[in-house]
């Protein structure tokens, strides 16, 4: 039988965490790597079965992290705040399951990382513009074939194809159909706070990377830009209130990081 283990992030995640335990109960071992939480979260966790481990890192270095505690043949990676539905659970089970070939010898999944479409709720509406659907993310990957992500913010996986090692894997990857449920913002409270503590990694990133110095101009046409992918090109307006919304909180969250870079730049002159 192959052996799945599901590796989820947490951090103060007490309400988010029993669900998502919940939908990955029928895989064979589930890691929880978890950035010293002050409330229940570790607790939870370990009552449902978790193996909790405590690690601080970027995204990349927790996921890693997770990759060392984990002894299954596939790695599920699954955020807190994610949900892997029964479908979904299926189609993994019989992507990954051993096939009879019409040879009658046996053969193993074609791919060695997957990635799976998800469904984006927000203000618990679906949205299916703005770049929403159907929002792949790379999140299964065979263990001995897997080597580990890259990346502070958005970060990359690494595996070996074909003896090859690849970023990302365009090309190289399997993509599965059903979606796992994402329930990515509750109100605006949350998103303002994860947008400050984001556009703070943002801007350090294009700071040391030598990002032209910020002016109004650059300002305006990176605002301008933002506006115009979210709201026209990808059509956010189409999702009615919620999407305008979140369409203008996305060129918000733009300013922001851009500000901030601002800030850093003229810090630097002093």
């Amino acid at each position: 039988m192959t052996k799945i283990s599901a590796i989820i992030l947490t951090k103060n995640s007490e309400k988010l965490i029993p669900d998502c335990l919940t939908s990955v109960s029928w895989t064979d071992e589930i890691v929880v790597i978890d950035e010293n939480s002050s409330d229940k979260t570790r607790e939870i966790a370990g009552k449902a079965g978790g193996k909790v481990f405590t690690f601080s890192g970027n995204f990349s270095e927790k996921r890693n992290f997770g990759a060392k505690k984990a002894s299954g043949d596939w790695l599920l990676y699954v955020d807190v705040d994610e949900r892997v539905t029964p479908l979904l659970r299926k189609e993994i089970r019989s992507r990954l399951a051993k096939r009879k070939a019409p040879s009658s010898a046996y053969h193993q999944s074609p791919y060695v990382a997957y990635a799976i479409p998800r469904r984006n709720f927000v203000f618990g509406k679906e949205l299916k513009y703005c770049g929403f659907w159907p929002d792949y993310v790379k999140r299964l990957f065979k263990k001995d074939k897997f080597r580990g992500w890259t990346g502070e913010l958005h970060e990359e996986p690494n595996f070996e194809v074909d003896g090859e090692v690849v970023t990302g894997g365009k090309g190289k990857i399997g993509h599965l159909e059903r979606p796992l449920t994402h329930l990515k913002h509750n109100n605006l409270s949350e998103m303002v706070a994860k947008t400050n503590e984001w556009s703070e990694i943002e801007a350090r990133l294009m700071y040391e990377a030598k990002h032209p110095p910020m002016n109004l101009f650059r300002f305006s046409t990176a605002m301008f830009r933002e506006f115009w992918l979210r709201m026209i090109k990808q059509k956010a307006f189409l999702d009615g209130t919620v999407g305008i919304i979140y369409a203008v909180y996305q060129v918000y969250s733009r300013f922001i990081s851009y500000a901030k870079l601002w800030e850093m730049q003229l810090k630097a002159k002093k």
